[in-house]
Parts: C-alpha cells; sequence; structure tokens
C-alpha cells in the first residue's frame, strides 16, 4: 500500500507492543516514521530497521514522556530528521493501578504526566508543523468510557480525559484542515497485558469476541486515520476491545 507515501510521522513510545506496530504499519503504507523511546535503545533500534526494510525514513528519539521539555523537544526533532511532520500519534503511555487510597502522589503524577500532559505538549509541539489534511491520532483506553474493575481509577482518569481533549482540538484544528481523533484500545497482547497474564480470564469475561486483540489491530484502526479514508472523521473516537465496552 502507499497511501501515507510522501508522509512524515511521529509515533511516541513507539520500542515496542502497539507503538511499534503502528509504526511498522505506517511505514508499510509509505510514510516516513520517526519514534520516541525512553529506555530501549535497542528495541527502538529494531524497529527504525523495520521502517527502513519497508522502504522508508526512520529515525529514534531519546525522550522520557514525563519530562515536559524532552516531549516538546521530540516532536522539533521529528520534523527536523524528516523533512516535516505530517502525522503525529500520541500512543505513549502507562499503567498503575491499586486503590485510590493507597496509591502514592509519585504515581499519580506518573500517570498524569505521561498520558495527559505529554499528549497535550506533543500536540501543542506539532501545530507548528503541522500542515493542511495534517492529522494527530491519540491513543487512549477502552478503559476511558467504562471501569468495569477495581483499582483502575486513576489510570481510567487519566484516559478519559483524552476523550474531551480530542473533541476540543478537533474544533480548534478543524478550521485549518487538521483531524484529531482517537483509538481506544481493549485488552491488547503485550509485554504490559500479556494474554496469558494472571489479569487475562478476568478480561476475556467481558470481552464479546472472547479474544485479546494484537497491536496490529490498533495500528489498522490509526492507520486507517492518517489515512486518505479518515479525511473527513474528526473529534472521534474508534473502540478497539472486542467489544468489552459493548
Amino acid at each position: 500500500m502507499s497511501d501515507l507515501k510522501g508522509k512524515r510521522a511521529l509515533v511516541t513510545g513507539a520500542s515496542r507492543g502497539i507503538g511499534a506496530a503502528i509504526a511498522r504499519r505506517l511505514a508499510a503504507d509509505g510514510a516516513d516514521v520517526a519514534i520516541t523511546y525512553e529506555r530501549s535503545a535497542d528495541k527502538a533500534a529494531e524497529v527504525v530497521r523495520a521502517v527502513e526494510a519497508l522502504g522508508g525514513r526512520g529515525v529514534a528519539i531519546q525522550a522520557d514522556s514525563a519530562d515536559a521539555a524532552a516531549v516538546r523537544r521530540s516532536v522539533d526533532e521529528a520534523a527536523q530528521g524528516l523533512g516535516g511532520l505530517d502525522i503525529l500519534v500520541n500512543n505513549a503511555g502507562i499503567a498503575r493501578g491499586g486503590p485510590l487510597e493507597s496509591m502514592s502522589l509519585e504515581d499519580i503524577d506518573a500517570l498524569i504526566a505521561v498520558n495527559i500532559r505529554a499528549v497535550v505538549l506533543a500536540s501543542q509541539a506539532a501545530i507548528a508543523h503541522l500542515p493542511t489534511g495534517g492529522r494527530i491520532v491519540n491513543i487512549g483506553s477502552n478503559l476511558g468510557e467504562r471501569v468495569p474493575f477495581p483499582g483502575l481509577t486513576v489510570y481510567s482518569m487519566t484516559k478519559s480525559a483524552l476523550v474531551s481533549f480530542n473533541r476540543g482540538l478537533a474544533r480548534d484544528l478543524g478550521p485549518r484542515g487538521i483531524t484529531v481523533n482517537l483509538v481506544q484500545p481493549g485488552s491488547t497482547n503485550t509485554d504490559m497485558n500479556p494474554a496469558d497474564g494472571p489479569q487475562a480470564a478476568a478480561q476475556l469475561a467481558v470481552n464479546a469476541l472472547g479474544r485479546y486483540g494484537a497491536p496490529d489491530d490498533i495500528a489498522a484502526a490509526v492507520a486507517f486515520l492518517a489515512g486518505p479514508g479518515g479525511r473527513q472523521i474528526t473529534g472521534s473516537a474508534i473502540t478497539v476491545d472486542g467489544g468489552a465496552n459493548a
């Protein structure tokens, strides 16, 4: 496919899992792709090699999404390294759970910094680079709309914040021809939430399809929104959760 031929994309937190799958899919569709990573330089290099093997230009940028300055810097470095920026995918996120009364201030601050503030700051920095027809795709969670289990209060709050951010920014950027959308994964087989992990049975019990998703399932939704088929979609959310929120 070449739906994204000539487009330049930044995918945050893309050294593994869903982010890596998104980077590979955008490259397969013709885009040049920059990614950010926090610590996994070797894994980030593997993703860059995969992007290049698919015919695109790949760039890896070290940036801690909890560091506001690093977030802003990474967007500018991506635009510089790729010669511009057409697509921003805010994928980086962390998950920390437990009863609210026992959560530390450090955990609460980290969830807010990475899952909310980094999305806002990366989007803010990207606006200066995005042309008419640019795309911002935020990766949230189906837990931003429903909370089926205890111990997810703060995490779910950070993901629900992306729903209103998504709608507001779509209004702000619509006059410039830039779309803003949200993809909300459900249970997806990654290192953070393996399909054979201790929480898998409980998650599958509320899943209409009875199976975990794959990172490529999320990447497909992102690629659709980033491509020509998504040109008239903005301020919307696509939930990819096997019907868990049905």
